[in-house]
């Protein structure tokens, strides 16, 4: 029997948004609520604004604003309305009352994004965790007749099923929280084990950072294409808003130069909701291990200025603004002819998509990430064939004999190597009095 596909309708969606003249730039804001929109497959049938000194305390719109959206929504035939800022439990309340109609905040929208790209185990455990805090205060405005009541008292036993199912829910939902921190700090522990070993091994950490959709998944894929050409290696990139949430790290290797890992992540968003970072902090915190970041900008775009501040100032909240930075204005080719363009150490103009500049970005990578990286000879016997093992996984191996007394090697490697294998160093001159193996008489069994 062939089997037929099916395919969910898109929901028709109005976003409404009020200017007070806090944002610099009001009609952008609105323009990527609508970009979020589309990310959660949901239809833009309507886009209203209203300027006003303030958001209205209990409606965040005007009362007559509020008629108009009821009327649109009956006319383009909505199925909800979406609303740039984010809503108390009562706006909440009194906007489903007054407009009669599903009505969620940008917070929640980007949380729906966020529950539909999470792909990972621990990436769904931290949008629900996300997800469940978001909704324990507004679970009276979000479910209205849960707060039906039989009397008006007050007292225990004249609480109505409502606020009783409401309560209910209220502890199903605590209970659950309680469950999902115990399980991420078990996910935590496990995060910080790897950590550790890729500490002790030494391999400098390159962290893709910036707004999303700047190109931070094309980027990492485009190294994987130039250095590995391993297509399972690569991951998933699109021109959407959060298309990947999960976080990814790759070997670098090109066979010749000094390896480093390159890892990619949730992108960055204005005005990011702080249950999200909250949320999502242990997997942040790969971006505060980066021995370099690289500032990911779509070029290309009119907003990039506003967008490099916003991805700053979540840098900053997360206490990774200190690191080392290079910023990679990518999609460059849209806007200039002669690239890649290299304005100085850590500035460069290229386009990922094409596999332009990478070579160029990667030797500014390796310039960064390795100056505290020497060159040193030594000789280490068959008997600490470890040693050996950790210089050929953690350093670049410049020279490998095999003689009688061991393996010697020309190694360019971390300072804090040199100093602990110290022991093994030689002048490379001294090899001379040593005969290679391959040359040595056989030997004769006992």
């Amino acid at each position: 029997m062939e089997k037929i596909e099916t395919y969910e309708r898109e929901e028709r969606a109005i976003l409404v948004g009020v200017n007070t003249g806090a944002e610099p730039d009001f009609d952008a804001c609105m323009e990527e609520l609508e970009k979020l929109a589309e990310a959660s497959q949901m239809e833009v049938v309507g886009v209203l604004t209203q300027n006003m000194p303030e958001k209205h305390r209990s409606l965040y719109v005007g009362t007559g604003k509020a008629e108009e959206i009821r009327e649109a929504a009956k006319a383009l035939n909505a199925d909800i309305i979406v609303f740039y800022d984010s809503l108390s439990p009562t706006q909440l309340r009194n906007l489903q009352k007054e407009i009669e109609c599903p009505v969620m905040d940008r917070t929640a929208l980007i949380l729906d994004i966020f529950e539909k790209r999470a792909e990972s185990s621990e990436a769904k455990l931290q949008v629900e965790a996300a997800k469940l805090q978001y909704l324990l205060p507004r679970l009276v405005g979000m479910h209205e007749a849960l707060t039906r009541q039989a009397g008006t008292s007050g007292s225990k036993s004249s609480r109505g099923l409502g606020e009783k199912k409401l309560e209910l829910d209220k502890r199903k939902i605590n209970h659950r929280l309680d469950e999902l921190r115990r399980e991420l700090k078990e996910v935590a522990a496990g995060r910080l084990v790897k950590r550790k070993k890729r500490m002790e091994s030494r391999l400098p950490l390159v962290s893709l950072v910036g707004y999303t959709n700047a190109g931070k998944s094309t980027l990492l894929n485009a190294m994987v294409d130039t250095y590995m050409e391993d297509d399972e290696k690569k991951v998933l990139e699109k021109d959407m808003l959060f298309a990947t949430l999960d976080t990814t790290v790759r070997r670098i290797d090109n066979g010749s130069s000094p390896v480093f890992l390159l890892s990619d992540t949730v992108g960055f968003i204005h005005n990011l909701p702080h249950s999200l970072i909250k949320a999502f902090h242990s997997t942040l915190e790969e971006v505060k291990e980066a021995d370099l970041l690289l500032h990911v900008i779509d070029f290309a775009d009119d907003q990039h200025q506003a967008h490099i501040k916003d991805t700053l100032a979540t840098l900053t909240e997360l206490g990774a603004a200190h690191i080392p930075m290079i910023y990679v204005y990518n999609k460059a080719d849209k806007c200039m002819e002669d690239i890649p363009f290299k304005m100085d150490e850590n500035r460069i103009y290229i386009s990922a998509s094409k596999q332009i500049g990478i070579e160029e970005l990667t030797e500014m990578i390796i310039d960064i990430v390795f100056a505290d990286y020497q060159e040193m000879d030594v000789l280490i016997p068959y008997q600490d064939g470890a040693v050996t093992s950790y210089f050929i996984e953690n350093a670049e191996i410049k020279k490998l004999q095999y003689f009688e007394e061991g393996a010697a090697m020309t190694v360019r490697c971390h300072v804090a190597d040199r100093d602990k294998y110290k022991k093994y160093m030689r002048d490379e001159a001294g090899d001379s009095d040593l005969q290679p193996l391959s040359l040595l008489p056989p030997r004769r069994n006992p």
